[in-house]
């Protein structure tokens, strides 16, 4: 297996071939694929343990010491294949085509993204999300990973919007993934984008107090092959997608099968932001299109960029994400009405039916599911009708009983 080494050089790989193997192997294993020698190196799944100047200094408080016991099996520590240690160490040694670069100018004067391309662009790892953490609704993340397994078996891409919302500290909310007309192959995504149902999907959004938040899509079993964690061209999409929207904490978030330690399969979610200079230099036109020819793990660009002093065009794309953790939580709408846009149309039959297995609870309950509001945003008013059943569903309120009556009559026309 492939195990993520980030220090202060950028990321790395280190092949791992034992997956139970100690905390004392794994840095033998650094220290002779990476050069680094095991009695100086430091490691902790703490990402802060790059920002500090010491971090001796804060072993007293046990921050950065859950790898410090050399005999414990980095299993026990949540690590497998694709995952991410931190290394601090001191001292200096020789990377090849790691992306070192400083952002300080002449004198220590520091410089801005923008002060870097205007001179000489240099590409530097982002190491802070502005998203501190990602919870997803577990139903809304199961109603997508469930379809894209059972009905799609991981062979063709599929993506939708994550819509939520953003706490004052950055940590994002995803309560359900609008997913929009679409046609997936093995390798790419292409987003038939419609944009009267995305209106009608962004008020439903706004009548429940919540805002387009990120993309979420799938990666194939033959791209889980591959040895990147982005390819180029979802890269590129996921890049375009960001820079739509003025959200500084919007997430990208990738849904992948991974074998586990029986054998089988488990269906795994990570969660990236791009950094802030991926999505300006995608802006600003700086990626190749066509990349047919070059290795999926790197993007290539129009013009030259300094990596490690040397000027190349071609980036790992790992320099271009910024890791963003992931948590869940039992949301307030539920992900049982029949989700748009798959291979299914939606009648009035389905309204129908919904509607009579759920008859036991109250009605503001009954039509609490994002899916089925937008299913209604079809016959309403977008403007008047979709902002008042929206608001009813946000408070638990009793719907108004006109539209009560309008709702179970729309059923009714679904027949027997």
């Amino acid at each position: 297996m492939m195990i993520r080494v980030r220090s202060r050089d950028g990321l790395e790989r280190v092949k791992v071939d034992n997956p139970n193997c100690k905390v004392s192997q794994l840095k033998s294993l650094i220290e002779h694929q990476l050069g680094v020698p095991a009695n100086q190196q430091r490691l902790s799944l703490n990402k802060d343990l790059l920002l500090v100047k010491s971090p001796e200094s804060q072993l007293n408080n046990g921050q950065f010491s859950d790898m410090e016991d050399p005999n414990k099996p980095i299993s026990s520590l949540g690590i497998s294949n694709g995952s991410i240690v931190y290394l601090y160490y001191q001292g200096e040694r020789s990377v090849s085509g790691v992306a070192r670069v400083s952002a300080s100018g002449s004198f220590g004067r520091r410089m801005t993204i923008d002060d870097l391309i205007a001179r000489q662009t240099r590409i530097t790892r982002q190491e802070t999300p502005h998203c501190v953490s990602v919870s997803f609704d577990r139903d809304a993340a199961n109603a997508f990973q469930h379809y894209v397994n059972e009905a799609l078996a991981f062979a063709v891409k599929r993506g939708g919007f994550m819509y939520g919302t953003v706490d004052g500290e950055g940590n994002v909310s995803v309560e359900f993934i609008y997913e929009p007309p679409q046609q997936g192959t093995e390798d790419n995504l292409i987003l038939l984008r419609d944009p009267d149902e995305e209106n009608r999907v962004d008020a439903v959004a706004m009548g429940l107090g919540m805002r387009r938040v990120g993309f979420i899509f799938t990666q194939t079993v033959g791209q889980t092959k591959g040895d990147y964690t982005l390819s180029n061209v979802e890269v590129r999409q996921s890049a375009e997608l960001h820079g739509e929207n003025e959200l500084k904490e919007w997430v990208t978030a990738v849904v992948k099968l991974e074998v586990n330690e029986d054998g089988g399969a488990d269906v795994h979610f990570e969660a990236f932001q791009m950094s802030d200079q991926c999505v300006k230099l995608f802006k600003d036109g700086w990626f190749v299109d066509d990349c047919a020819d070059l290795d999926p793990k790197l993007s290539r660009m129009k013009k030259d960029v300094v990596i490690a002093g040397k000027d190349t065009r071609d980036v790992d794309n790992d320099f271009f994400l910024v890791v963003v953790k992931i948590l869940d939580h039992q949301g307030p709408l539920s992900s049982t009405f029949p989700i748009e846009n798959r291979m299914t149309p939606l009648t009035m039959r389905a309204l129908r039916n919904h509607l009579d297995r759920v008859k036991h609870v109250s009605f503001v309950k009954r039509i609490s599911d994002f899916h089925l509001l937008l299913f209604l945003a079809r016959c309403l008013d977008v403007k008047s009708d979709v902002p008042i059943l929206a608001e009813c569903v946000q408070a638990q309120m009793p719907v108004p009983e006109g539209y009560q009556l309008l709702i179970e009559s729309l059923a009714s026309a679904g027949g027997n």
